[in-house]
């Protein structure tokens, strides 16, 4: 089968003077390397296709493939992550991970909570600030976590994301509204146990892989998941596979999310547990970094002592047999 490869190169960006924290989702070259290496490994032909612009341009070549494994983040607007699914929908190309539609809706925050507040999936009160003018009726009780609605990766997330009081919250929202020029979601400060969970396939085939729990150490940024703490996790950050009882909650609340916001293939659930001690949604992400020693998903993968091509098969696995239906 020849399978396409779809992604959005750091290094690109960073030569056309994009910064470090603008391309903080984009990959690597050893993520492209080794996740072509390993879809090969299944016996596939593998074709390097680029980000979004040189996929028009090889499809205005009349290139085609059987498949496209997709993970090009994009780089503007609420529906950067869809651009790829919706132009290979147009050509009748089937790719990887969730449509074009699954992919706008999750990648905005206040949507998606929205919609699993609808389907009764437990999620924490929210406000989504357009505007300064609305900071004002934010009604939530202290103390509060603020983030850019619509990014990954812990972009925006720094240690002044938790708002103690009404005297922070003003200008701290403020700021993300300038700098991330988009909505920003606040929410609770939940202060439990921290979890993100794996997800393999869609609708009644769905099924969770496990649930990771995050623990940060003492060099990290306390209290939060943020960028910083992302990317220097060899030193601040534990990982654990949860098997005890609220581990299993956390899996269940993140199977029934997958399911109601109709994801597919493969992706992650982060989730939180409240003073409460009820583990609430937080985020999904359909389209979940791959790269083999540094993404949530393959480092889950690798501590149930799986494979990396492994995984990669499952996911090929799941969006071939989708796509034959």
């Amino acid at each position: 089968m020849r399978v396409g490869l779809t992604y959005d190169l750091r290094s690109d960006y960073l030569k056309e003077g994009y910064s470090l924290e603008e391309t903080a989702e984009f990959d690597k070259e050893d993520t492209i390397t080794g996740l072509a290496r390993a879809i090969g490994a299944h016996g596939h032909d593998v074709d390097r296709i680029g980000n979004v612009k040189a996929l028009v341009a090889r499809l205005g070549q009349g290139h085609r493939w059987d498949l496209v494994f997709n993970i090009a983040e994009g780089m503007r607007g609420i529906a950067r992550e869809a651009q790829v699914p919706a132009l290979l929908e147009a050509y009748d190309i089937p790719c990887t991970f969730a449509d074009a539609g699954v992919l706008t809706l999750c990648l905005h925050k206040g949507y998606t909570k929205a919609v699993l507040q609808a389907a009764g999936v437990a999620t924490a009160p929210f406000a989504v600030v357009e505007r300064e003018a609305d900071i004002a009726r934010v009604a939530l009780p202290f103390p509060l976590f603020v983030k850019p609605v619509a990014e990954g990766t812990g972009k925006g997330i720094t240690p002044r994301s938790i708002v103690r009081d009404a005297a922070a919250l003003k200008p701290t929202v403020s700021e993300l509204l300038k700098v991330h020029k988009q909505p920003v979601l606040v929410e609770p400060y939940l202060t439990g146990r921290e979890f993100t969970v794996g997800l393999f396939g869609s609708g009644a085939s769905a099924r969770t892989v496990a649930a990771m729990e995050i623990h940060l150490g003492a060099k990290a940024e306390p209290g939060l998941y943020s960028l910083s703490n992302k990317e220097n996790y060899e030193d601040r950050v534990t990982y654990t596979i949860a098997t005890d009882a609220l581990a299993r909650e956390a899996e269940r609340v993140a199977l029934a999310a997958w399911v109601a916001l109709g994801c597919r293939d493969a992706g992650r659930a982060d989730l939180r547990a409240g003073s409460d001690g009820k583990v609430y949604f937080l985020e999904v992400n359909p389209l979940a970094g791959i790269n083999e020693q540094t993404s949530d998903l393959p480092i889950m993968w690798r501590m149930l002592g799986r494979k990396y091509e492994d995984l990669i098969g499952i996911i090929l696995d799941e969006s071939m047999t989708r796509v034959k239906r």
